[in-house]
């Protein structure tokens, strides 16, 4: 009978997650999941061939079941030692009630799921989104019922029904600022068997996605949110990784429950620089 091998599983088979992957996958089983098995698929072909031990898998977030047949084949092939959750869909893909039932539902869901199987000592990151801290402040009652409402309960909840949703952009910024209360919320049940989960919020990065947003309508917006941000540029992929590599280790072992905004310096010039609302 061959050895188990500690496993390492990656929801959304993108640049991100496989940037994540890379940096902490070796020697482990890998399974990168994501709605498109074609994606999984392309993700595990790239990594295999580099000498990483991986294999595809079809998973739906923002379905239960679908989620539990993921944490059952990864624990078929060993001890969930980490995770990674890359997926989601962005403001431009999606009507509003898909935004929410999958950024922000469908990683509710696998933040309490993956909870519930994380081998002690292990560690989780989350992709958020720098658009959750654009979002002016909610009141503290709101923050605790996003962080701490049962998972099934989230989308009934006053402030995400449709009527108080302006937009796809609105939606995605709550689903981001969802994504990191949750995050907080969880890190104490996940401390509770010695594990760790923090969320990475990023700005713009490159990937066939963003390239296609900045090569589309929305073009200009994009540009001159990188050339009036203090990095003056775009982030990698890569440049997530540096960070979220740190968080998966032990390097990171007194971080849990937190998120970094990794975004160039955007969101502060947003706020108090050239890209405030009013100077554009």
């Amino acid at each position: 009978m061959k050895n188990k091998k500690d496993v390492i599983v990656l929801t959304g088979a993108g640049q991100i997650g496989m940037a994540i992957a890379r940096r902490v996958a070796y020697g482990n089983k890998v399974i990168v999941a994501d709605w498109k098995i074609e994606n999984a698929g392309n993700i595990a072909r790239i990594m295999t061939e580099a000498g990483f031990d991986v294999v595809p898998f079809k998973v739906d977030i923002s379905d239960k079941g679908s989620v539990l047949k993921l944490i059952d084949a990864a624990q078929r092939e060993g001890d969930l030692s980490m995770f990674i959750n890359a997926a989601g869909v962005s403001p431009s893909q999606a009507p509003v009630e898909q935004i929410l039932k999958v950024d922000l539902y469908g990683t509710a869901l696998l933040l309490e799921e993956f909870g519930k199987v994380i081998r002690e000592g292990g560690t989780a990151v989350t992709i958020s989104s720098q658009s959750g801290h654009r979002m002016p402040a909610l009141t503290p009652e709101e923050d605790r019922l996003l962080a701490t409402t049962p998972t099934e309960e989230l989308l009934d909840l006053e402030i995400l029904q449709p009527k108080n949703i302006k937009d796809t952009l609105h939606a995605y910024q709550m689903a981001k600022r969802c994504n990191v209360k949750r995050v907080m919320a969880e890190a104490v049940k996940w401390g509770e068997k010695g594990a760790r989960v923090n969320s990475i919020s990023p700005g713009i990065i490159i990937t066939p996605l963003a390239l296609d947003e900045i090569n589309g309508p929305r073009g200009d917006f994009y540009k001159n949110m990188f050339a009036k941000c203090p990095a003056g540029r775009p982030g990698i992929a890569d440049e997530v990784a540096n960070v979220a590599e740190l968080l998966l280790s032990e390097k990171g072992a007194f971080i849990t429950g937190a998120d970094f905004l990794i975004d160039g310096g955007a969101t502060a010039s947003y706020f108090y620089g050239p890209l405030q609302p009013e100077n554009n």
